[in-house]
């Protein structure tokens, strides 16, 4: 019983380190061909968004707008690869993931 508990306190503490990690960690998403940018840490926090001049044209900002919303989309999905790279196999040692408090799967 003492081991089982063991590994499941060293469990919770790699599962707190990798979700640390991923708060540290940057990532990024484009579109437009790389005329929007936006990076966002691993935990899905927005950092920075860049948009280059050629993408804004104030007579079409719903274009540039959209621009922005599909970046942000991109780097939210890259990410959430990142969160099941790091955190699925802790996850998983877990009992599954989809009853741990904190984790989007």
């Amino acid at each position: 019983m003492q081991q089982l508990l063991q590994q499941a306190q060293k469990m919770q503490q790699d599962l707190a380190a990798a979700q640390e990690e991923l708060a540290r960690t940057e990532v990024d998403g484009q579109s437009g061909g790389g005329l929007v940018k936006a990076t966002v840490t691993g935990s899905g926090e927005l950092r920075a968004l860049v948009i280059d001049p050629k993408a804004v044209d104030p007579e079409d900002t719903e274009t540039l707008a959209d621009l922005v919303v599909a970046a942000v989309q991109a780097a939210n999905e890259n990410a959430q690869a990142l969160q099941q790279q790091k955190l699925g196999p802790l996850a998983q040692g877990l009992g599954g993931g989809s009853g741990i408090p904190g984790l989007p799967f």
